[in-house]
């Protein structure tokens, strides 16, 4: 499931890795499959937003509104689509945020779809907000999303690997961790997992 074609979301060098290993069904936003064909995929199905694809394994997948843009170059901003999935497999429901600032998008997700089991939610690249407040969410605004969503659980993505942004790289969960006080959100029920770390749910989980 690719979310949007910023480089460090769609690295042509592991679609092509990806491709020879497992030939898999790469889901894309409208006006990227040509991208991927470079790269050698052959497998790929556009999605425009609220599309909704058939998967195997008993489940489907909605493509989704977020706050966010595309562009791989100076002259070709927004001319393709960007966004985040929702699956439903076996009855478990699965929100993956992608790259979005925070708006209305979250209680509209859930007022279509359901209140997600999961939610993979961008915690990190926020600073300096002047700039960044358009496109990526906060800490804060994470938080606030888990709740529009009313995600039973929520895992933070997108920090701690590359300095993108003026936050400092452990930032990210440190804010959270604050904000979680603030709003008496349970520990368990945002995790900022670190690089690598399994987590594994159960029905009684969710």
């Amino acid at each position: 499931m690719i979310s949007h074609n910023h480089y460090d979301h769609l690295d042509l060098a592991a679609i092509t890795r990806l491709e020879a290993k497992f030939h898999p069904l790469f889901l894309v936003p409208l006006g990227d499959e040509s991208l991927l064909r470079s790269a050698g995929a052959t497998h790929i199905q556009e999605m425009d937003w609220w599309e909704v694809k058939q998967i195997p394994l008993h489940g489907d997948v909605t493509f989704a509104p977020t706050q966010h843009f595309s562009a791989r170059g100076l002259f070709d901003r927004n001319r393709t689509l960007w966004g985040s999935y929702y699956l439903k497999i076996d009855g478990v429901r699965v929100y993956f945020g992608g790259d979005t600032a925070y708006s209305v998008h979250f209680a509209e997700i859930k007022s279509r779809l359901g209140p997600p089991d999961i939610s993979l939610l961008p915690i990190g690249a926020y600073e300096p907000r002047w700039f960044m407040k358009g496109v990526h969410m906060n800490p804060a605004e994470a938080v606030q999303a888990h709740l529009d969503l009313g995600s039973a659980r929520s895992i933070g993505i997108h920090f701690g690997t590359f300095q993108l942004t003026d936050e400092s790289i452990e930032q990210p969960v440190i804010d959270l961790e604050r904000e979680k006080q603030q709003r008496n959100i349970e520990p368990a029920e945002f995790l900022a997992l670190k690089e690598g770390q399994p987590m594994l749910f159960s029905a009684r989980d969710l």
